[in-house]
């Protein structure tokens, strides 16, 4: 069986290369049919969801990203790369915009530094690239306010599992889309394979899954793929990256520095250090 996979950072536009993965295709699984992208367009729309916004960067490209902490967006390593030169894209030229819809964000940050997964390569090819495609970017000032509230990160879901993806893409920059329901069709190499409808400017998009009654971030889209015909979606596990990566957050020197926990949403104390932070299970 063949991938065909390309990034799907704005910055790839119609010129980004394909990579090859080969490998078998597990069958056997039980999947949904997934939901169609439904356009947030209003307030009401977008009220729970408001954590999640445009990065724009100097260069005119942008991705997904999403609150984890007060200051702290997620998203894709390979957005906080130049597609042409491959030089890392100035901090000082990325805004975050939360909840970006229609020209108007119920926020605007600039950002003070930023960090890619230290095991990440723009070299490496297939499910290798995508297992380490994270980035942490901190931002100049906190984001405040209870519909702002960040969003918690969740353990990587099993195959099967249903989730929810919110991007922004190329064909709708202007207002973030939702598509409630796809599916978890494989887990492989630290990455996810899923049924989500993801396109250019989605990269670094939130993977949401329903834990009890809390939707958490379980994952991220870091390229689009065709399996004998069939689109994919392809997401990073955050698990162990993220923990290291909360734990020392880059300095504009290249040195990691520690760092505090961030809080917890839906009003959680974060009490605990960050050497004991745990990801939560289902």
């Amino acid at each position: 069986m063949i991938f065909r996979m390309s990034r799907i950072g704005r910055v790839l536009g119609a010129a980004g290369a394909a990579m090859l993965l080969l490998g078998a295709w597990p069958g056997g699984l039980a999947a949904q049919e997934p939901t169609r992208l439904r356009s947030l367009s209003t307030a009401d729309d977008s009220r729970g969801w408001a954590a999640v916004g445009r990065l724009d960067f100097a260069n005119g490209s942008f991705c997904t990203g999403t609150l984890i902490a007060p200051d702290l967006v997620l998203t894709a390593a390979h957005c906080l790369f130049d597609i042409r030169s491959g030089r890392r894209q100035p901090d000082a030229g990325i805004e975050f915009a939360a909840n970006l819809r229609d020209g108007h964000a119920a926020a605007y940050r600039g950002v003070r530094r930023s960090v890619v997964h230290p095991a990440y390569a723009r070299a490496d090819a297939g499910m290798a690239r995508v297992s380490s495609d994270l980035a942490l970017v901190e931002l100049d000032r906190p984001i405040r306010g209870v519909d702002l509230a960040p969003f918690r990160v969740g353990a990587l879901p099993e195959g099967g599992a249903l989730v929810s993806v919110l991007s922004y893409a190329h064909d709708r920059p202007a207002q973030p889309a939702l598509q409630e329901r796809c599916n978890v069709l494989s887990r492989r190499s630290g990455a996810l394979v899923l049924s989500c409808d993801v396109d250019y400017g989605a990269s670094g998009a939130p993977i949401f899954a329903l834990r009890g009654s809390e939707l958490q971030v379980v994952s991220i889209i870091s390229a689009k793929a065709l399996q004998d015909g069939r689109k994919v979606a392809l997401g990073t596990d955050l698990e162990v990256p993220l923990s290291a990566m909360l734990a020392m957050l880059s300095g504009e020197d290249g040195v990691f520095h520690r760092r505090a926990a961030p809080p917890e949403r839906g009003g959680a104390k974060a009490a605990r250090a960050i050497t004991g932070a745990k990801f939560l299970r289902p």
